[in-house]
């Protein structure tokens, strides 16, 4: 097995969505040459993984984008739609298990197109200049400008090779101005600009995936902890895509059946000022936070829907925190209310 370098996520990770998340809907459009591992591998969520005795026709099986060597001149590149429109912090080019067919350079560009995919009339702009790699290894480069929303990318290797993962960090686009006053909409979506700041536990699914699209796939497509077998309970802090008013909670725990909380509740905050982290003492904090539903014993397998008199009016909110007593899993958290 090849030696792995993995560091820890740089600071403009903190807060942020991997905006080339297949699972969000990211999508490898074309590449140059894929002959060994198609593109879309490269977006996968999962961490890259290998077995020295898999091999397929064409070879060695890699869990990434790899293509041939090179036997005339130029490069290969690809290009990427993301899963969502966004600002991009930052970038991870991550070559783990690609040690002696890792690209030594790569650089990376980005278009915002309105409506479809890029054509031969498309502006593109260099995010990343032509940068070094290494074998079996994460890359973090930053993203100098933070306001301009993206759409595409194109990522270049020179002159072949190939790369595990792709991750684009960053933060949904939506245009709030576009919302009417009025206008129920989820405040906890991830495509509008909500994400998990800070948890307790995240064993087997991450707190981000129950504000993912749809009801879920399967059991692994939800937040999942692991069994508590001590004090407390598990919770997630998470910051709405904008501050609003929250008329209506439904916390589905589709697929847990064995395993599924058996209570739930929601505290809420107004914290305009907050960061992308939370500091312990912010934490512990969080659970004095108002209430806005009262813990509520849980079923398996069921969307359970609290809107009226069941949820407290405490005004807007930016933050809430989502309690499972005493552990467990919850597929999707959906907060339908109006922008404040």
């Amino acid at each position: 097995m090849p030696e792995i370098s993995v560091v820890a996520l740089p600071d403009f990770a903190a807060g942020a969505v991997n905006l080339a998340s297949a699972r969000l809907g990211a999508k490898g459009l074309y590449a140059t040459d894929e002959f060994f591992a198609p593109l879309d591998r490269m977006l996968n969520d999962e961490p890259a993984w290998f077995d020295p005795d898999l091999y397929d026709d064409n070879g060695k099986y890699m869990d990434g984008w790899e293509s041939r060597r090179k036997r005339v001149p130029g490069h290969d590149w690809s290009v990427i739609r993301l899963a969502m429109p966004g600002r991009i912090f930052g970038f991870d080019v991550d070559t783990r298990y690609f040690t002696g067919n890792y690209p030594p350079f790569c650089s990376i560009e980005a278009a915002f197109v309105e409506s479809g995919d890029p054509t031969d009339e498309t502006v593109w702009t260099e995010l990343l200049a032509k940068s070094a790699l290494g074998p079996s290894a994460q890359h973090f480069f930053e993203n100098s400008d933070r306001e301009k929303v993206w759409t595409h990318l194109r990522l270049h290797i020179y002159p072949d090779g190939g790369i595990a993962r792709l991750r684009v960090y960053g933060a949904a686009f939506f245009d709030w101005s576009k919302v009417g006053a009025d206008e129920e909409i989820d405040l906890a979506y991830i495509f509008h600009g909500a994400k998990a700041l800070a948890w307790s536990d995240a064993h087997y699914g991450h707190p981000d995936k129950i504000l993912s699209p749809g009801r879920g796939v399967n059991m692994g497509d939800g937040w999942e902890t692991k069994r508590r077998r001590g004090p407390g309970h598990d919770w997630a802090i998470i910051r709405l895509g904008h501050a609003g008013v929250i008329d209506s909670v439904l916390i589905d725990t589709h697929f847990f059946k064995g395993n599924y909380p058996d209570t739930c509740e929601l505290l809420g905050a107004y914290l305009p000022d907050a960061g992308d982290t939370f500091s312990p003492e912010e934490i512990a904090a969080s659970e004095t936070w108002k209430p806005i539903l009262p813990r509520q014993k849980m079923q398996m397998d069921a969307e359970h829907l609290f809107a009226g008199d069941a949820i407290a009016d405490i005004g807007p909110v930016t933050h809430v925190r989502l309690a499972m007593h005493p552990d467990g899993g919850v597929m999707r958290l959906r907060l339908k209310g109006r922008k404040a």
